[in-house]
């Protein structure tokens, strides 16, 4: 069973080599990782900007416009949901600063 981020990651990977004329994803992804990275960049200010200005409409649209340039910018460097999915799952359970103090310098 998938999820929308199933959903949504699936159209990605399908349009990324599409026409860019009619492809967000394809005008995208043709102009490669340091403009995917740029955008993913753009966006998380911008809800940044709405979470500080305590407007919840804009900070969800917001989000919403994260997680798509982050799964754009995941295709692009091939790392798949299961990957991200199983690196969620080995830091479940581990406290955030314990984690943080295990990875090399």
């Amino acid at each position: 069973m998938s999820d929308v981020f199933d959903r949504v990651y699936a159209a990605i990977l399908a349009n990324r080599g599409g026409d860019p004329t009619v492809s967000y994803v394809a005008k995208v992804s043709a102009k490669g990782r340091l403009k995917l990275a740029e955008k993913f960049g753009e966006e998380a200010v911008e809800a940044v900007i709405a979470a500080v200005a305590q407007d919840r409409a804009a900070l969800l649209g917001e989000a919403a416009d994260v997680v798509f340039h982050l799964l754009l910018l995941l295709a692009d460097a091939e790392i798949s949901l299961e990957d991200l999915r199983g690196e969620l799952e080995r830091r479940e359970g581990v406290s955030g600063v314990a984690e943080k103090a295990a990875r090399p310098a």
